[in-house]
């Protein structure tokens, strides 16, 4: 049953319905299963395309994919509640320093910039996406040397030069460009979540427990920014064992807090043999590995889709990447703020706002809505192994939810979300590894199946590349 926010409006479903019927369409889901989840609360993000749904409906998609591994093992379905204000603001950030503030978000360099024809992002939070950036442009790290260099290009022809030297750039489009680029005709044509089955083994060795349903579940992340660290975040929140691996030097300041939750981080060098060595050995004792490798960048490391079922015959793998999995883009490196730009996210916002500069969604939609549904995947993948000891594999894109995200706009009589309270903060204090801190309350609830977290957020590198 659901509130107002699902009922039919001018003879179609509401965008959260909308939303939540292709999340879980996307998933393998049953439709009956709909009926044990329920939306509450009112408002929405000021957007053009309706956010605020669209978060409701992927954070309702993971829990319905965690009451219906409770069913498999108790033999009854709980009720999933969602929070769509609170939805809204973890698709923001749920962390809130307590004496301390976190590291910008963007490098100094990053942003919007007006081309000769048009405008372009250029994301340069990673030092060499920075330095490819500024060696086309041949500007300093200076935010007026780089747009007296970016007005002197075509956006097309910048993105293109920023691509080609391992940089990330996005030229921006309107929806109807997008819809008519190959890149984005391909990215349409695609499922929103493309599944296979696996290997068959042993049942698993863990157990369904109803407060606690993950526990025993071993997750392999090896993620980054941002849709990666989202999913696991979720499957640590209900009891998984998280352990991400990170590659010597690298850091995330200003994101690493907010996702790092409830897991244990280590570091390996995935280049020396001994220590790749050690990954494949975690690899054979994984039930889920999350991944955002650029599709063969773990071929590379000799480690494909063909060697790790043979490590693992029953691995649920689950992937991401930015721009879809056919087409002429679908190796570009590429994130949540690019892909708005590309496929006429920002635009749409401009147009609507009336202004003169890209507009984009008030958060990293695409990147959180994209982990929520990687996290209902692996979660019903995991229901399958229960069942049956059969492994599996789910991918998805940013493009791909783009498309989905752009097919219903944000009412226009919907009420501003009320504004963060006290009240809105859960306890206990929070001691991060770099301070303490508190987070915003859970966005979805189940009954009798508390949805928290065993490990504060810490440090990369801060735990063993082991299994406890």
């Amino acid at each position: 049953m659901f509130d107002h926010a699902f009922s039919p409006i001018s003879g179609r479903a509401a965008p959260a319905q909308h939303y939540l019927d292709a999340f879980w369409d996307a998933v393998g889901g049953r439709p009956d299963q709909l009926a044990h989840i329920a939306v509450g609360g009112s408002g929405a993000l000021p957007a053009v395309f309706a956010v605020t749904d669209f978060a409701a409906a992927a954070v309702g998609a993971a829990g319905l994919a965690v009451a219906e591994l409770l069913e498999l093992a108790t033999g009854s379905m709980p009720r999933v509640v969602v929070d769509r204000r609170l939805a809204s603001f973890w698709f923001g950030s749920s962390l809130r320093p307590q004496g301390w503030t976190l590291p910008p978000l963007w490098d100094a360099v990053a942003g919007d910039y007006q081309a000769a024809d048009g405008w372009i992002r250029l994301h340069t939070n990673a030092p060499h996406h920075r330095e490819a950036a500024l060696a086309v442009l041949g500007a300093a790290a200076d935010r007026t040397a780089v747009a007296r260099a970016v007005a002197g290009w075509r956006a097309s022809d910048l993105e293109a030069a920023v691509v080609e030297r391992d940089g990330c750039a996005a030229a921006m489009h309107t929806l109807r460009q997008w819809a008519e680029h190959p890149q984005g005709r391909a990215a349409a044509a695609e499922p929103l979540l493309h599944r296979s089955g696996g290997g068959r083994m042993a049942l698993p060795r863990w157990r369904v427990r109803r407060e606690r349903p993950l526990s025993g579940v071993r997750v392999l992340d090896l993620t980054r920014v941002l849709a990666g660290p989202v999913a696991t975040r979720f499957l640590a929140g209900f009891g998984a064992q998280v352990l991400r691996i990170d590659p010597l030097g690298w850091e995330e300041p200003g994101i690493v807090p907010e996702v790092v939750l409830g897991k244990r981080c280590a570091r390996l060098d995935l280049r020396n043999p001994a220590e790749r060595g050690q990954l494949e050995r975690l690899l054979a004792e994984t039930d889920v590995l999350v991944h955002g490798y650029r599709p063969h960048a773990l071929a590379r490391l000799g480690l494909d889709a063909a060697r790790r079922r043979e490590l693992n015959p029953a691995l649920i793998d689950v992937s991401l990447d930015a721009y879809g999995w056919s087409g002429p883009w679908s190796g570009r490196r590429g994130f949540d703020s690019l892909v708005q730009m590309s496929s006429g996210i920002a635009d749409a916002g401009m147009r609507a706002s009336g202004g003169e500069r890209p507009v984009p969604l008030p958060n990293q939609a695409l990147d959180h809505a994209t982990g929520y549904l990687l996290a209902a995947a692996a979660i019903r993948g995991l229901t399958q192994r229960l069942a049956s000891g059969e492994g599996g594999s789910a991918r998805a894109s940013l493009a791909r939810t783009a498309k989905l995200l752009a097919e219903c706009a944000n009412p226009q009589d919907t009420a501003a979300l009320a504004a963060e309270s006290r009240d809105d903060l859960a306890e206990p204090l929070e001691n991060t590894g770099w301070g303490p801190a508190r987070r915003i309350q859970p966005p979805m609830s189940i009954a009798g199946t508390p949805m928290h977290w065993d490990y504060p957020a810490g440090a990369l590198g801060s735990s063993a590349a082991e299994w406890l």
